[in-house]
């Protein structure tokens, strides 16, 4: 059985949460919490394998309680209203996450999921939360940032200017980094262009996304042409888009 928490701090919520952990099988629901101090207090207690834990609390955060652990030895399915900022640094973080009001089906996979990694190593647990941690801020103009892609054998640490473009193949997303390393993603490449930062990242095509920074030229024809000499094309609606961008880089 998985041994399981839940932190929120909305009495409705909390009661929902708790009927739906309770109608899934291998988990056992130890109890829940409202507060930063009274889950810091039962964490210590219960010694739980997973924990269900709501970003904004009344007296702090879900980072201010993992920043006063010791060692985080659970696995962590965040659950939050809609915050920009919270989300894309959960996303950074290839962490779960769940977005109120519940789905019960999507509970149900997310949890499912843990079931499935339980057995992950847990130094890259913390590997994730330092992540996410660190993007907890509203800036998102670093391309020292740093964000894991998980593939199926792997989860990489990856920094933004190590990204040169995405390519989109149907619901999978090939990564082409500056070490000449490519990576593909079973996420849509709409997941990551609304993650990265549009500050730094083109979408010249419905195909493809593209770090600025690797951009050598443009050509008006309809190519954008990269340090690397990759063409990248430029869709008829986003060449205006493309002529302006390229004339504010500094």
């Amino acid at each position: 059985m998985i041994r399981t928490l839940i932190i929120e701090d909305e009495p409705a919520i909390r009661k929902e949460i708790e009927y739906l952990v309770n109608q899934q099988t291998n988990f056992k629901l130890l109890g829940t919490a409202a507060s930063v101090k009274d889950a810091l207090r039962l964490i210590g207690d219960t010694q739980p394998d997973l924990v269900l834990m709501d970003i904004q609390l009344t007296d702090g955060t879900a980072f201010d309680i993992l920043d006063q652990l010791n060692e985080v030895t659970f696995k962590i399915i965040f659950i939050t209203a809609y915050n920009h900022f919270a989300i894309k640094a959960i996303k950074y973080g290839s962490l779960d996450y769940l977005l109120k009001p519940l789905d019960e089906s999507e509970l149900k996979a997310v949890m499912q999921s843990i079931v499935i990694k339980q057995d992950d190593d847990l130094y890259t647990q913390q590997q994730k939360l330092s992540i996410a941690a660190s993007q907890n801020q509203p800036d998102e103009s670093n391309l020292e940032s740093r964000m894991i892609l998980a593939t199926q054998e792997s989860l990489q640490v990856i920094q933004l200017k190590d990204i040169v473009y995405c390519q989109s193949d149907g619901g999978y997303t090939w990564f082409y980094l500056v070490s000449g390393e490519k990576i593909l993603i079973s996420k849509p490449l709409k997941f990551y262009d609304e993650l990265l930062p549009e500050e730094w990242f083109l979408r010249p095509h419905q195909s493809y996304l593209v770090n600025i920074i690797y951009v050598d030229k443009y050509m008006k024809v309809g190519d954008l042409i990269l340090k690397n000499k990759k063409e990248i094309p430029v869709s008829t609606r986003r060449k205006e888009y493309i002529m302006q961008r390229m004339m504010m880089i500094k």
